[in-house]
């Protein structure tokens, strides 16, 4: 067994922060900053994960107002520690061709398809970390036997956490951050 490369060792004691991440062309695609760890997205994607975020972002951004941006794959810094990866987004920043991340005050929405490997942190990590950074929406999708399952949620600011603003099957309409009408774009088996 070989060691590890230079590059995986953390510079400092208190692990990575999400800065380091532009400084690690080494790393894996879909590396993420979390809690000062990374953490390597390494198992390959279903078809049915990647044809969804695909048609998800490629919907939303068809339907999406002036001044709003979608994008699928851009990390978020949330804090010094913590600099996800959600598979689609939707910003209020401008294009700029050299920009690697956003702030959560640019981000509207989150949208993290459930895969084997990241349930848990979609599900709850990702969840608490989204909402303490204040942003507005969060879409949780999972597969329910080839059908996509959207879990919504929208943030209460008082305490900084979500609540849940329905279940999804089949069709999609929402009112915020836009109005977005998802009906008949779900991909059924």
């Amino acid at each position: 067994m070989t060691g590890l490369p230079d590059w995986m060792h953390p510079p400092r004691a208190e692990g990575w922060f999400a800065e380091d991440l532009d400084r690690l062309p080494e790393a894996p695609r879909h590396t993420e900053p979390i809690d000062g760890a990374l953490v390597f997205r390494m198992s390959p994607q279903r078809a049915w994960h990647s044809r969804l975020v695909s048609t998800l972002r490629q919907t939303l951004a068809a339907q999406a107002p002036e001044g709003f941006e979608v994008d699928q794959e851009m990390t978020i810094r949330l804090d010094k520690h913590n600099r996800p990866e959600p598979d689609v987004l939707e910003t209020s920043a401008a294009y700029d061709p050299d920009r690697t991340y956003f702030t959560p005050d640019e981000v509207r929405l989150v949208v993290e398809v459930v895969s084997p490997e990241s349930a848990h942190r979609d599900r709850t990590v990702k969840l608490r970390k989204y909402a303490e950074a204040g942003i507005p929406h969060y879409w949780r999708i999972e597969d329910e036997s080839g059908s996509p399952a959207v879990h919504a949620y929208e943030l209460d600011e008082p305490t900084r956490a979500y609540v849940a603003a329905g279940i999804h099957r089949g069709m999609l309409r929402r009112p915020v951050p836009f109005d977005i009408d998802l009906s008949g774009l779900i991909p059924r088996r």
